[in-house]
């Protein structure tokens, strides 16, 4: 009995000597399938930065029929990657989302129309068919129509909205005049297609005033009443950024480790290559806080834009900067 107590008790002094313990569990919902958009979270994965933070990290990707705010507030994940809009309209009808971190700098949002459909101008959008994400990615859309005085139920004079898959068809096949593509994805899509860039007119919603933030992590308020768990968020963040920062300086090491962890083999090194290039200009510039002028301007656009506006009043601790600041200090 004696040999076996020191036997465990030399087990306990090894662990507690060697500092080993087990991984923290974390869960990560995605916004949409296995891509580049996501690229910097399978960097941190595949090389160890979120298991030198002490983290199991289990990235779950997205689809057209997965809404991250509901699998956030099922349980279903820890942190979520979202949509700004979406997330501060499902807080506003009681869904306790935070923004713990915003990796994403810039919007990629654009709507692509065909140039012989007339389109040159917003004001050319009257009286035409536009294909439109929903899921929570219609709000910059509604909110731009909204400036632009434009009706969204098909009526005369107003814009009639196609609600569009994720893909290009309705602009292919000439069911809208016009949809809605990230830079990153269906843009090349469609050039892909066989359209070249002078054949397309192309609204960026940076460039109408009416951009949001894209592509920000997300937790529940009640749970980031834990210390622990702020503690594991912050852990998350910072292996996180740095595997957008690697993701920026090899691009083509990000695509392989995107295309491994593509369950479904669509995906082909061709459009990752492209879409990697185009999502590092979106993340180049931040180093994961929230630029309050940047939640500011959201903010606004998102109250602002005709009679319904996405969200009726200034959010209450949409935010926290304390998972960036012990992630970055």
């Amino acid at each position: 009995m004696k040999l076996l107590g020191h036997g465990l008790m030399s087990a306990a002094a090894l662990l507690i000597a060697t500092g080993a313990q087990a991984a923290d569990k974390v869960t990560l919902q995605l916004k949409w399938v296995t891509q580049a958009q996501f690229a910097g979270y399978y960097v941190a994965k595949e090389k160890g930065f979120y298991k030198a933070e002490g983290l199991d990290v289990t990235i779950k990707p997205g689809g057209p029929d997965v809404a991250p705010e509901q699998v956030l507030a099922g349980g279903g994940a820890d942190v979520v990657v979202d949509w700004m809009p979406a997330a501060l309209a499902a807080r506003e009808k009681g869904e306790p989302m935070v923004n713990i971190a915003q990796p994403f700098k810039h919007s990629g949002l654009m709507l692509t129309c065909r140039a012989d459909t007339g389109v040159k101008a917003p004001a050319d959008l009257k009286d035409r068919t536009l294909g439109v994400w929903f899921y929570g990615n219609e709000y910059p859309f509604l909110n731009w129509m909204g400036k632009l005085g434009l009706k969204t139920d098909g009526s005369a004079g107003g814009v009639k909205v196609l609600k569009q898959g994720f893909n290009v068809d309705p602009l292919i096949q000439k069911q809208a005049d016009c949809i809605s593509t990230m830079t990153y994805n269906e843009y090349w899509q469609v050039i892909d297609a066989g359209y070249k860039p002078e054949q397309l007119v192309v609204f960026k919603y940076e460039d109408q005033g009416v951009a949001t933030l894209e592509d920000g992590l997300y937790a529940l308020e009640p749970k980031l009443k834990d210390p622990a768990f702020v503690d594991k968020m912050a852990r998350f963040v910072r292996a996180s950024m740095k595997g957008w920062a690697d993701a920026r300086a090899n691009p083509k090491d990000a695509v392989k480790f995107v295309l491994d962890n593509d369950a479904t083999g669509a995906q082909t090194e061709h459009h990752q290559s492209q879409m990697m290039g185009e999502i590092n200009k979106l993340t180049e510039g931040s180093d994961g806080r929230l630029d309050q002028a940047d939640y500011q301007r959201t903010v606004n656009t998102l109250m602002s834009g005709g009679s319904d506006p996405v969200i009726s009043k200034p959010p209450s601790g949409a935010y926290t900067t304390d998972i960036t600041d012990k992630a970055l200090k």
